[in-house]
């Protein structure tokens, strides 16, 4: 490695991990970092990475605080890794063709941006909330009504017009490329949402082999971030989301007259 890729790589390092800063001699710059998302995991770059949503974010060398772009991911073991793209050498935390491992990290990502964060409060039951719609949908799919109605109750409060800070949209709150891939053209669209939403959430099924709690899981934190953890991840977020839907399921259950599940509780 040269001299001058040995003073650039802990500058990278520090704008993709976004935990110090080497400033470089001379006035402050801003640089710009990519948080990238693909399959439910999140990398940071210092250049957009194919094949992965990435969204820029400002970050001055001078921050007096670096902004968390993991999000609450709790303890990262990772590495960082250098590539060459469009003549430019970049790096990221993702491993893609071509990359060359320049080192390890660890980093204790703090609290504050969970993943969908739902509703504050249970409340009571809302069977006259597109009653058809949630029927039709749960028959269509194999699924219990009371199951698909608690997922929306606690993604919207069935808000057909809801937009969550991280961009999911709608009844069922489907994020765009979720919605897109279930061929959904208006995500405020009760219908569609509620239609989408519950084939989604039988593809997750399909997954989980029936089990809910990894089903709820994934719906909120992704399947990727399911399978890293191997289970529920240790969101709090997700394991307080989990509870919900699983008071609210029991509540459905009663309201519409079809008894009172038993799940497992989240591990």
């Amino acid at each position: 490695m040269s001299a001058c890729s040995a003073r650039v790589v802990p500058i990278a390092l520090a704008a993709v991990l976004a935990v110090a800063v080497w400033a470089l001699p001379g006035a402050a710059q801003a640089r710009t970092v990519y948080r990238c998302v693909r399959d439910g995991t999140v990398s940071l770059a210092t250049a957009p990475e194919p094949g992965s949503r990435c969204e820029p974010r400002e970050i001055a060398d001078d921050a007096v605080k670096l902004p968390n772009l993991w999000g609450e991911m709790g303890v990262i073991n990772g590495s960082l890794y250098e590539r060459q793209q469009d003549g430019k050498t970049v790096y990221s935390t993702r491993k893609l063709p071509g990359s060359v491992r320049v080192m390890g990290f660890t980093v204790e990502t703090p609290p504050g941006e969970p993943a969908h964060t739902g509703l504050g409060k249970v409340g009571k039951p809302q069977t006259d909330k597109f009653t058809g719609q949630f029927r039709a949908a749960a028959k269509a799919n194999g699924l219990d009504d009371a199951w698909l109605r608690a997922i929306a109750h606690a993604e919207s409060g069935f808000d057909a017009k809801a937009v969550s800070s991280k961009g999911a949209q709608g009844v069922m709150q489907l994020m765009p490329e979720t919605a897109k891939e279930y061929g959904v053209v208006d995500p405020f669209s009760s219908a569609e949402s509620i239609a989408a939403g519950a084939r989604h959430l039988k593809s997750l099924m399909r997954r989980y082999k029936g089990d809910l709690v990894l089903a709820a899981a994934a719906y909120n934190a992704g399947i990727g971030t399911v399978t890293r953890y191997g289970g529920v991840p240790p969101y709090r977020e997700t394991q307080d989301y989990i509870a919900k839907v699983q008071a609210l399921h029991q509540l459905y259950r009663l309201a519409l007259g079809t008894g009172t599940p038993a799940l497992r509780a989240a591990q």
